[in-house]
């Protein structure tokens, strides 16, 4: 466990030390000022900005400066539920869902930002508490790959609850999940109200274009349901698709009106590149 979980993070340091994540410091700051200094008024100096006690003290003029607070709490919020043990490309759901995981503890790590960990299904399964330090992000994809789910289902409400619970002091959170079968606009907006919130949804293309293939039983893995499906038949794979993508805009539209972040990412395709899109525009957005 202990060599995948490093293999994991080689892998993360790649992608981190090349250009895909070199906006990170400049998409995710503190939030809120702290006092830097107290030095003699310049012209342009704002009359607000006087310290008064030092100013009687010295004779003349003071400033108080402050600057804003660099340092992050970050969390990581994953599903771990067992639709994320599915994946018909080159990896599963999950496999993406921790290489993801990992890339942004790396980056979150080298900026000084404290990094914790949350694990959900249908209740919180697992809770690593923000810390910083040399090792970090070795440690939490330990966690991530040696841990067991109990649950069956998917509670995103519960999970974000808990956060805020845990969390004091408003912080960033990369939600990372699927959000089948989820009514996560809520929950999301719940959280975002407290919290800079990123919703970062992981599929697999089959999700939502099965192959022809004939008879299948399909498992919904977190109800236990079983259905036979006749793929061979084109009106029936037509009505799978056409129930998946609806039930996938739907999601994306609650993600949308729930005012958080997103990315999109696919089994099927390098991630890299997505999340230096997303980094950038963001970068972009701050400066207007």
């Amino acid at each position: 466990m202990a060599a995948r979980a490093r293999r994991l993070e080689l892998k993360a340091r790649r992608l981190v030390d090349g250009r895909a994540l070199g906006a990170y410091d400049s998409v995710f700051r503190g939030h809120g000022i702290e006092f830097s200094e107290v030095r003699a008024y310049q012209s342009g100096d704002a009359f607000s900005s006087i310290d008064w006690k030092v100013t009687a003290r010295m004779g003349r003029p003071y400033v108080k400066r402050f600057v804003e607070e660099r340092e992050l709490t970050v969390l990581l919020v994953i599903d771990v539920s067992p639709s994320f043990d599915f994946g018909t490309r080159r990896r599963l759901k999950r496999e993406l869902a921790y290489e993801v995981a990992g890339v942004l503890a790396l980056a979150a790590a080298r900026n000084n930002d404290r990094v914790g960990l949350l694990l959900f299904t249908d209740r919180v399964e697992h809770f690593v508490p923000p810390l910083r330090g040399r090792g970090r992000v070795l440690s939490l994809l330990y966690e991530l790959l040696r841990f067991r789910p109990q649950g069956r289902g998917t509670d995103l409400a519960a999970a974000l609850d808990a956060a805020t619970r845990y969390l004091k002091v408003r912080s960033l959170l990369f939600v990372i999940s699927d959000f089948l079968g989820e009514r996560a606009e809520q929950a999301l907006r719940g959280a975002a109200a407290r919290h800079d919130v990123v919703a970062i949804e992981i599929h697999d293309p089959a999700e939502f274009d099965l192959p022809r293939s004939g008879l299948l039983e399909v498992r919904n893995p977190e109800t236990g349901a079983r259905e036979v499906a006749d793929l061979a038949d084109p009106r029936t794979r037509r009505r799978l698709r056409e129930m998946a993508a609806d039930q996938r805009e739907e999601t994306r539209r609650g993600i949308r009106r729930s005012g958080v972040d997103q990315i999109e990412l696919r089994t099927d395709s390098s991630y890299g590149a997505e999340l230096a899109a997303f980094f950038g525009a963001r970068a972009r957005a701050r400066r207007r």
